[in-house]
């Protein structure tokens, strides 16, 4: 990353993205409506095949007296992107955008009082799940941490991640040096749920945070078919991201509190696969099954027994460890529920697809 300058901005707004050009100038006019010469826009475009650049360059023409940069790279995957955002960023704080969302308004206000007042190592923020297509779905989505107060305790920062498990890199605004102290590059290539893999590392290293329960970014729900979304690496990828994070924190030491609830936050996560790896084709699905057990396994601190029953013992969690269990079991019957289950979802959204072409 470079060095921070004198003059550096308070603020980088990072957007990596690919053959977005459906999105970009929606994504980009709601940032540069809230800009000022305190900010920096980074736009790193991924080998864009579409009309991506050209609009971005659009935008900077209308915004001559704006901080706003596109970076062109050959096509490396989102991982990378990001990455070489960092690498461009001068800011004291980053914020990451997808290319297909929106900053709501008020949002680099919001969060530029915030630095002002405290100076956090890291800001939380709620979050809008958007459906385009369908507002009536639209939910916004608060974090248990107490709200506009510097929180110190390392446990807090941690267990109250973990338990929300919203681990969006763009819902925590980092300052950059927090980003410094972990080696480049960051987020793993050709990897799926990087922000999974990274977010918790990065927490791990504050030592304060801010929790501002302003609703910061929408974030676009795609109605994409259902056969479209899940492989055999996004099964992997799911569960491999906090596998990838468990040697972090026992390098680092963190407390017997932070190690049980990233064990549900795992357990949360392996059975979210499990159930999705149903609508893959039977074979694959068994193969892929078999093949994340023994990752989910080791990405557990304590004995699998010993983490489902200290679940089963919390009314929260207890539907969650039923459901793990009878998945390492392999249980005939939650196997045939899931299989019915998936095949109903997927001839319900064959059907919707088939009436919006009528």
């Amino acid at each position: 990353m470079k060095p921070q300058q004198a003059d550096a901005p308070l603020l980088s707004i990072l957007v990596p993205g690919y053959n977005v050009g459906r999105f970009i100038t929606d994504c980009l006019d709601h940032i540069v409506a809230q800009m000022h010469h305190r900010h920096e826009l980074i736009m790193v475009d991924d080998g864009s095949t579409d009309d991506t650049v050209a609009r971005v360059q659009a935008v900077q023409e209308a915004y001559p007296r704006l901080q706003v940069r596109l970076v062109v790279q050959p096509n490396q995957g989102i991982s990378d992107a990001r990455n070489r955002a960092l690498l461009e960023a001068r800011g004291e704080y980053i914020l990451f955008v997808d290319s297909d969302d929106r900053l709501l308004p008020r949002s680099l206000e919001a969060l530029e009082r915030v630095i002002e007042d405290k100076r956090p190592d890291v800001i939380a923020t709620a979050l809008r799940m958007w459906h385009p297509d369908a507002p009536d779905k639209d939910r916004d989505v608060y974090m248990s941490y107490a709200p506009d107060q510097t929180i110190t305790c390392q446990d807090t920062i941690l267990t109250s991640f973990l338990n929300d498990r919203h681990m969006y890199v763009w819902c925590k605004v980092f300052r950059r040096e927090i980003y410094a102290q972990e080696a480049m590059p960051l987020f793993p290539s050709r990897r799926l749920f990087e922000d999974v893999a990274v977010v918790p590392r990065l927490l791990q290293r504050c030592r304060s945070l801010v929790y501002l329960p302003h609703v910061l970014l929408a974030y676009r729900q795609h109605p994409v078919s259902i056969t479209r979304v899940i492989s055999e690496q996004w099964c992997v990828d799911f569960v491999s991201a906090l596998a990838a994070v468990k040697p972090h924190f026992e390098r680092a030491g963190v407390s017997a509190a932070v190690r049980a609830q990233f064990d549900v936050a795992v357990c949360h996560f392996y059975i979210g696969m499990v159930k999705n790896s149903y609508q893959l084709p039977a074979k694959t699905g068994n193969a892929v099954r078999g093949k994340v057990r023994g990752i989910f396994l080791d990405s557990l601190f304590a004995p699998p027994k010993e983490v489902l029953a200290d679940m089963a013992g919390n009314g929260g969690d207890a539907h969650t460890a039923r459901q793990v269990q009878r998945a390492l079991d392999g249980n005939r019957w939650f196997h045939f529920q899931q299989t019915a289950v998936r095949k109903l979802k997927l001839w319900q959204r064959l059907e919707r697809t088939r009436a919006a072409q009528r």
